[in-house]
């Protein structure tokens, strides 16, 4: 079954989040919550901004540490920048079966987000779980090896019930 690339979704993505880290006085709203697992470390980005109040928090677990810490917004920022400017990404269509987990040698990260921007006519959200990949040629292997145990989107742009494309 062919996959789905979705490296136009994050390069989308990528600049809607620069603006709202360097620049959310742009934002008439946002709900942001992003887990980067990579290389054996995890990284969160948790931030809301509702009736004018931001509430944030950043943090992370180094690779083989079993203690959560927190961690500077530009740091946290940073890796999730340097994820969705990886090569290539495929995206799962629905939660993985019981009992499956991702290759943990590929970079992977959960993306819920929605946002209004000062003046426009509606918010947008977008809910999603990327695989990252430095090559078009990595995300086909990797989707070949996966055959049928991994819900690949083949199709876009994905609704589902809990994950979706902007919408």
């Amino acid at each position: 079954m062919p996959i789905a690339l979705h490296t136009d979704l994050t390069a989308a993505l990528r600049p809607i989040l620069t603006e709202l880290h360097q620049s959310p006085e742009l934002f008439q709203t946002w709900d942001g919550h992003l887990e980067l697992v990579a290389a054996g470390g995890l990284v969160v980005v948790k931030s809301k901004r509702a009736k004018g109040v931001v509430d944030s928090l950043f943090w992370g677990r180094a690779p083989n540490a079993q203690e959560n810490k927190q961690l500077p917004e530009a740091t946290a920022f940073a890796a999730i920048d340097r994820f969705l400017g990886l090569g290539a990404h495929l995206a799962l269509s629905d939660a993985l079966p019981e009992g499956t987990v991702l290759d943990a040698a590929y970079p992977h990260c959960a993306v819920k987000l929605s946002y209004r921007k000062k003046g426009a006519p509606k918010a947008k959200s977008l809910s999603m779980i990327f695989i990252g990949f430095n090559d078009e040629a990595d995300a086909v292997s990797y989707a070949e090896r996966s055959g049928e145990t991994l819900p690949l989107v083949t199709t876009r742009p994905l609704m589902s019930a809990k994950l979706h494309e902007w919408r």
